[in-house]
C-alpha cells in the first residue's frame, strides 16, 4: 500500500475519517423510520401490507445495487461510489418532500414516496459499499473488523438519531411538517457531504493479473454466511417496518424512543463488543447475537405492555448488533484482497432481501394473525439462524 491509501494515525482514527459519509447516509434512512409507516396507513389510507412494503421498497433497491456497488468499487476506486451515493441521498430526500407536499392526492404521493425508497436504497447500498472498502484500504485488511464494526456503529446510529428527529420534525405545523421537513434535512446533510468529500484523497483499485470473480461465484462463497446473517435481519426488518405502528394501534406514546433505544444498544454492544470478534471467532459470536435477538423478540410477542416492548427492543438491537461484523470478516476475506468488493456486496444482499421480505411478509402476518404472532415468527428465524451458524462452525472447524 501506499502511504496515500494508509494515512497516518491509529486504524480507527483513519476509518473514522470516511466513516462520517456513511453515518450522513444513515441518518436519512432513519428519518422517516417513525413517520413513514403512519403516514402511509393513517395518512394515505392504506393497509398495511401496503405500509410494509413501501418501507421495505429501499431494501429491495439496496439488494438491486449491490453487484453495481461491488463491481465498481472493484473497478474505479471507492471514493466516486460513495459520491454516487450521497448525489442519490440527496434525490431520494427531495421525492420525500415532494410526497409530502402530495399528501391530498393519496395516489400520486405514495407513488413519489415509492420512487424515494427506490433511490434511498440505491445510495444505501453505494455508500455503504464503497465506504467500506474504503476503509479497510485505509487501515489495512488486518483491521477488516474495525472498518465493517465502525461502519456499523455510524449506521444503525444514524438511525437512531434519525428516527427520533424525524418524529419531531414530522410534527411541526403545516405547510412544512409531516414528511415535507423530513425530505428538507434529507437533502441537507448529503449535500454536506458532497461539499465535504472533495477534501478527502482516494485509493486507488487493487489490480490483479488474474480475472475478477463473478458475482454468482462470490454469491456461493458468502452462500452460509449470509444465510445466518438473513435469519437474524429478519428481526430487524420487524422492528424497523412495524414497531411505530404497533405502538400506534395500541395507542401507547414513545414509538420513536423505542427506535432509538434499539439503536442506541446496538451501537454500544457493537462499540464494547466487537473485539470479541477476534478473541471468540465469528461463529460464537454470531451464535451468541442471535440468541439474544430471539429472547428480544420473544418479549415483544409475550408481553404487550410499553415497558416490554422497550426492553425487548433494548434486546433485539444488542443481539442484531454484532451479527453483520461476526460473520462478514470471514466472508469478505474469503474471495481475496482485489474482489472485496463483490465479496461484501454479495454478503449484503442477504441483509437487503431479509428486511426486503420482511416488510412484505410480515405485514400479512400482522392482518392474518396480529403483531405478537408477527413478532414470534421472527424470534424463530433468528433460532433457525443458530442452526446455520452451528453448521458454519463445524465445516471451519
Amino acid at each position: 500500500m501506499t502511504a496515500q491509501e494508509t494515512p497516518a494515525g491509529s486504524p480507527t482514527k483513519r476509518v473514522l475519517a470516511v466513516v462520517l459519509f456513511n453515518l450522513l447516509v444513515y441518518i436519512v434512512i432513519g428519518l422517516p423510520n417513525a413517520v413513514l409507516t403512519i403516514f402511509v396507513h393513517q395518512g394515505l389510507g392504506y393497509s398495511t401490507t401496503v405500509a410494509g412494503i413501501t418501507f421495505s421498497l429501499q431494501y429491495f433497491a439496496t439488494f438491486a445495487a449491490r453487484p453495481s456497488a461491488g463491481r465498481l468499487v472493484d473497478r474505479i476506486g471507492p471514493k466516486p461510489v460513495v459520491i454516487g451515493g450521497l448525489v442519490t441521498c440527496l434525490l431520494s430526500g427531495l421525492l420525500i418532500a415532494g410526497s409530502g407536499l402530495l399528501a391530498a392526492t393519496p395516489t400520486l404521493s405514495l407513488t413519489v414516496l415509492l420512487f424515494s425508497r427506490l433511490l434511498l436504497g440505491w445510495a444505501e447500498s453505494w455508500a455503504a459499499t464503497g465506504v467500506i472498502v474504503w476503509n479497510i484500504r485505509r487501515a489495512g485488511a488486518e483491521n477488516t473488523a474495525i472498518a465493517i464494526s465502525w461502519n456499523g456503529i455510524c449506521s444503525y446510529g444514524g438511525i437512531a438519531l434519525g428516527a427520533p428527529i424525524g418524529a419531531k420534525l414530522s410534527m411541526l405545523a403545516a405547510p412544512y411538517g409531516g414528511l415535507v421537513s423530513v425530505g428538507i434535512l434529507s437533502v441537507a446533510l448529503p449535500l454536506f457531504g458532497l461539499a465535504l468529500i472533495g477534501f478527502y484523497p482516494g485509493v486507488k483499485p487493487i489490480r490483479s493479473s488474474s480475472k475478477p470473480i463473478s458475482f454468482a461465484h462470490a454469491l456461493r462463497l458468502v452462500l452460509p454466511h449470509g444465510s445466518a446473517l438473513a435469519a437474524g435481519s429478519i428481526g430487524f426488518g420487524a422492528i424497523s417496518s412495524f414497531l411505530a405502528l404497533y405502538y400506534s394501534v395500541l395507542h401507547w406514546q414513545g414509538a420513536a424512543t423505542a427506535l432509538a433505544v434499539f439503536g442506541f444498544t446496538f451501537v454500544v454492544i457493537r462499540f464494547f463488543f466487537a473485539p470479541q470478534i477476534a478473541r471468540r471467532g465469528g461463529v460464537f459470536v454470531a451464535i451468541v447475537s442471535l440468541l439474544v435477538e430471539a429472547v428480544g423478540l420473544a418479549i415483544l410477542g409475550l408481553f404487550q405492555t410499553p415497558s416490554a416492548a422497550l426492553a425487548g427492543a433494548a434486546l433485539t438491537g444488542a443481539g442484531f448488533s454484532l451479527l453483520f461484523p461476526a460473520l462478514g470478516v470471514l466472508a469478505v476475506n474469503s474471495a481475496g484482497p482485489e474482489n472485496r468488493g463483490a465479496a461484501l456486496g454479495a454478503y449484503s444482499i442477504f441483509i437487503d432481501l431479509a428486511i426486503a421480505f420482511s416488510g412484505l411478509f410480515l405485514g400479512q402476518v400482522i392482518e392474518l394473525a396480529g403483531y405478537r404472532t408477527m413478532f414470534a415468527a421472527t424470534a424463530l428465524c433468528c433460532l433457525g439462524g443458530v442452526m446455520i451458524s452451528r453448521s458454519l462452525g463445524r465445516r471451519t472447524a
